[in-house]
C-alpha cells in the first residue's frame, strides 16, 4: 500500500475561544480532538502525521501530544511563520496575524511527497469521513488535479453557542464542486439556517447544504498552485491590508474556476463538532462519551 500522510493545520490560537483549543483536553484519559482524528486516520490507513504548528507552540505542543503520537506512527512537524515568504516578499511592518490555511499547507512542500488530506486540528469529522478520503487517493493517485473534499450537511455542522463560518458548496449531480463561497455568521434558524452576505444582509441557507469543514485529499500538483497563487496574494495586497489571509477554500475554488482542478464531493453524513467557543467544550466532551458507550472508541486510546 503506498503512502498517504494526514496534515493537522494547528498553529492557530482560538481568537473566539481564547487559549490554545487545540490542546484542550476533552476525552476520558486526558485525549484531545487530535487524538481521536489521529486515531480515525490510522484505522482508515494513513500512516503518517504532519502537524503545521507555530515553532512558539513546539515544546507544548510535543509534550500534550506529539511526543504520545511518534510513538504509534511516523511525525514530522512544519512550522508556518510570518517570514515564511517567497523570494522578493517582506513581512509588512505591523502584520501579526498569520497568512492562512494556504500558507500553512504550502509550509509542508518539502516535506509531504505523498498523496495527502488536509484537516483543522480542533474540528472532529468522523470515521466515515476518513475512510472515503482515504480510498479516493488510493484509488485515483495517478489522477493529475483531481482532488475530493468531505462535504458535510451543514445542519450536522453547527454550534449551539455561537455562529461559524463554513464553505458553503455548489455540487453538480455527479458530485463535482462547482463553486465554494466562505459564508461567516451562520446560525440555525427554526428550519432553515440564517448568515449574512457581504453587505450585512440576511441570507437564507437551507440545514441540508453541503458544506466545506477544510477537510480535503489532495495530491502533491497542489503545492505547485499554492506557490503560485501565494505570489498573487502577496503581489495584490495592500499596505494597509493586514489581515488579509490566503484561505485553502479560496485557492480551491480559484482552481476549480478556472478549470485548473476537479474536486470530487465526497458526501457524509457523520456529525461535526468542535471547540470554537469556551462553552462548545461541554458539548465535546458529551459527545465523545456518547461515542465510547456506542463501541466507536476504547476509554483509553493508544493504550
Amino acid at each position: 500500500m503506498a503512502d498517504t500522510t494526514l496534515v493537522i493545520m494547528a498553529a492557530g490560537m482560538g481568537s473566539r475561544y481564547g487559549g490554545i483549543k487545540q490542546l484542550e483536553p476533552v476525552g476520558p484519559s486526558g485525549e484531545i480532538i487530535m487524538d481521536y482524528s489521529i486515531y480515525d486516520a490510522m484505522e482508515a490507513g494513513f500512516n503518517k502525521v504532519v502537524f503545521i504548528i507555530r515553532k512558539d507552540l513546539e515544546k507544548d505542543f510535543k509534550e500534550i501530544i506529539g511526543n504520545r503520537i511518534e510513538k504509534i506512527i511516523k511525525v514530522e512537524y512544519v512550522f508556518q511563520e510570518l517570514d515564511a515568504l517567497p523570494e522578493g516578499f517582506k513581512k509588512p511592518e505591523g502584520r501579526s496575524k498569520p497568512w492562512g490555511t494556504g500558507q500553512a499547507v504550502l509550509c509542508c512542500k518539502t516535506i509531504v511527497k505523498e498523496p495527502f488530506a488536509v484537516i483543522n486540528a480542533d474540528d472532529y469529522y468522523g470515521k466515515e469521513a476518513f475512510k472515503i478520503i482515504h480510498q479516493f487517493l488510493k484509488d485515483n493517485s495517478y489522477q493529475e488535479n483531481q482532488y475530493c473534499m468531505a462535504g458535510f450537511i451543514l445542519g450536522n455542522t453547527l454550534s449551539e453557542n455561537g455562529t461559524v463560518t463554513r464553505g458553503v458548496c455548489k455540487v453538480s449531480e455527479q458530485n463535482v464542486l462547482i463553486d465554494i463561497v466562505e459564508t461567516s455568521g451562520i446560525a440555525p434558524s427554526g428550519d432553515h439556517a440564517v448568515a449574512k452576505n457581504a453587505d450585512g444582509g440576511d441570507i437564507t441557507i437551507d440545514l441540508n447544504s453541503v458544506v466545506s469543514m477544510n477537510m480535503w485529499g489532495f495530491k502533491t500538483e497542489l503545492f505547485t498552485a499554492l506557490e503560485t497563487g501565494f505570489v498573487s496574494f502577496l503581489s495584490e495586497l495592500g499596505d494597509n491590508e493586514l489581515k488579509k489571509e490566503y484561505l485553502l477554500p479560496t485557492v480551491v475554488g480559484d482552481l476549480v474556476k478556472a478549470e485548473k482542478a476537479e474536486v470530487i464531493v465526497l458526501k457524509t453524513s457523520d456529525r461535526w463538532f468542535g471547540v470554537t467557543y469556551k462553552e462548545d467544550k461541554e458539548t465535546v466532551v458529551r459527545s465523545i462519551r456518547a461515542l465510547i458507550e456506542k463501541g466507536d472508541y476504547p476509554s483509553k486510546l493508544f493504550a
